[in-house]
């Protein structure tokens, strides 16, 4: 490809020096499978849109601390920004290095939580020093892709929504706030990063979030005249005016309702903006999925933590599995009717099948299972990040010699516990409604078992600084602390588990268990593995780390991909944490159920 120019002059967006406009969408690579990025980008495409924005999740590509990964699977970010310029689209980059995004922390590296002296998204060396190193390797993948090398990526964001954490946390000034922004701003440039830039705020937030000689960009402003007024008051009295992020859809938790919002509300403010000049992005034109534990939380006075669902359908237009909805049908004739009628033909989703019947063959015990796994001994429970775990499971128990009972008060639990003595389950504790505390009733000898899953870390607001996962703070009966003599076993289950030298043994109710499957294919196809009479865990196929299911809803099933299938023999295992209800069968279905509340 030829080298371009794109720039932001005269209050235009400028294309070799033509004016512009940016219709663009969200995508994101990591929720999507690269077998399927094509048909995706094809899509925003084929709506009559030009752009494709994209977060770039830090930890993704950065797992552990001596690991990066920008090409194993879904990793490969250069690919997807070469496969969107082969589409004829044009790439708008959001390196962060927060990225928010309904995403495990916002995107940092899980083991930050416990860097000694450093602080998130603020002045302070270690977390630079840190956003320097992920530059660099990130301008290593990206290199050669801008605009001006004959690559797609016309804009690059600084930072992501700083006016709102400048809100929230009001324990740093804002002189050192915009200090710690700016110097974002100065490691990019230095690092290659090309321009032009931008940053992303709510019309409120820019006097926190602006950077001088940036374009403001705002999120979410839907009054054309409010929109103008506060760009212009930052940008020297001028546009282009560019919505960063317009919202089709909303996200979702667990135990709350399904959010929707109408065609109508996204017509009619997708008219707005094309009669007034007026770039602007969707945030999401297609969601995807949080496969394995990417999914984020959110939190309020109510809910001390919300995760996200394992869906990020988003009520976009494209949905989850990559179907057209009639939102997406409405808006791609609301385009033609702006850039043309010569748009290129809807693309094929994926075929779609259903698999009516798959027997469970075997079932273990997690307490079998785990019983091989070294227990590390410590005189109090220790988090997650001090087990060098970054989500998933830990089993914390001790043995009691004398008998004890009293109210269990796990005050420092994040997320989700469920509670043994000698194996049987006594209760569970739940940091969502708040519930941290149960009587229990401990005989002399016996074992006191507790199953702490993390629910995501939270990726919005001033309490990310909070991230820690496990049991985070000392257990209690009644007033007496217990110490000395705990063992916590790890339990990441980020792999798929190898379970061919476990027995079958017929389940308890309450026992958490694996329950493996396998089953055979004539054909291969997208499908939806119906989760409802399951109680609350997670699903491997094929090696492939589905994500959560919890029948609270609303999400009552699973995106499986069919480029994730084989013709011929398929494996299943479905790790049901609670097991409040015994399994035979799994089956799938042709459509998601994504608006279920139990």
């Amino acid at each position: 490809a030829q080298p371009h120019s794109f720039e932001i002059k005269d209050g235009n967006f400028l294309l070799d020096k033509k004016p512009f406009h940016i219709y663009a969408g969200e995508m994101h690579y990591a929720r999507i499978p690269q077998e399927y990025w094509r048909q995706r980008l094809q899509m925003i495409k084929a709506m009559g849109l030009n752009t494709v924005a994209t977060y770039v999740f830090w930890n993704y590509h950065h797992p552990s601390p001596n690991v990066w990964d920008f090409k194993t699977g879904n990793h490969n970010l250069a690919k997807f920004i070469k496969i969107a310029q082969e589409e004829g689209l044009y790439v708008i980059l959001r390196p962060g290095p927060y990225v928010c995004a309904e995403w495990d922390f916002g995107g940092f590296p899980w083991w930050f939580s416990t860097v000694k002296g450093m602080e998130i998204r603020t002045d302070n060396k270690p977390f630079l020093d840190s956003c320097r190193i992920y530059f660099q390797k990130l301008h290593q993948q990206i290199k050669g892709l801008h605009i001006s090398e004959g690559g797609p990526i016309i804009l690059t964001q600084v930072e992501n929504e700083f006016g709102s954490y400048v809100e929230q946390n009001k324990k740093v000034s804002v002189e050192q706030h915009k200090k710690y922004n700016e110097t974002i701003k100065t490691l990019l440039e230095k690092e290659g990063f090309k321009l032009p830039y931008y940053t992303a705020d709510g019309t409120t937030l820019l006097e926190g979030g602006a950077v001088k000689n940036v374009l403001p960009a705002v999120n979410g402003e839907d009054n054309i005249e409010k929109l103008k007024k506060v760009v212009n008051k930052y940008n020297n009295n001028i546009g282009p005016y560019f919505i960063a992020e317009f919202y089709p859809g909303w996200l979702d938790h667990w135990a709350e309702p399904f959010i929707k919002v109408t065609s109508e509300e996204v017509i009619h403010q997708t008219e707005k903006y094309l009669e007034n000049d007026v770039s602007f992005s969707y945030y999401m034109i297609h969601g995807g999925t949080n496969f394995g534990y990417t999914a984020g939380a959110n939190y309020t006075n109510a809910h001390p933590i919300q995760p996200d669902i394992t869906s990020y359908d988003y009520d976009a237009p494209i949905s989850e599995a990559g179907w057209p909805t009639e939102k997406y049908k409405e808006l791609r004739e609301l385009m033609k009717k702006h850039v043309g009628n010569n748009l290129r033909d809807i693309p094929k989703p994926a075929n779609v099948i259903t698999i009516p019947f798959i027997s469970i063959n075997k079932t273990i015990n997690f307490f079998d299972w785990i019983s091989n796994v070294k227990a590390i001994e410590s005189h109090q429970p220790k988090t997650f990040e001090e087990l060098s775990q970054s989500n998933g499971y830990v089993l914390y128990s001790r043995i009691f010699n004398d008998s004890i009972k009293g109210m269990l008060r796990v005050n420092g639990l994040r997320d989700y516990a469920t509670v043994y003595i000698n194996g049987i389950k006594v209760g569970e504790l739940n940091r969502y409604y708040k519930k941290f505390e149960i009587n229990i009733s401990i005989p002399a000898h016996a074992k006191l078992a507790i199953l702490v899953e993390s629910m995501g870390r939270i990726n919005y607001g001033a309490a990310i600084s909070d991230n820690l996962k496990g049991i985070v703070s000392p257990v209690y009966i009644d007033e007496k602390e217990i110490t000395d003599n705990w063992e916590m076993i790890r339990a990441p289950l980020e792999q798929m588990p190898d379970l061919n030298a476990f027995k079958n043994k017929k389940p308890e109710k309450g026992e958490p268990v694996f329950y493996t499957a396998s089953f055979e294919l004539n054909k291969v196809g997208d499908t939806f593995l119906d989760m409802k009479n399951f109680s609350k865990g997670i699903v491997f196929v094929n090696g492939h780390h589905l994500g959560r299911f919890w029948n609270v809803g609303p999400q009552q099933t699973l995106y499986l991909p069919g480029c994730w299938l084989n013709k011929g023999r398929n494996y299943v295992i479905i790790f049901d944490q609670l097991n409040n209800k015994l399994n035979n069968t799994i089956f799938s279905k042709d459509c998601p159920v994504l608006d279920q509340l139990k």
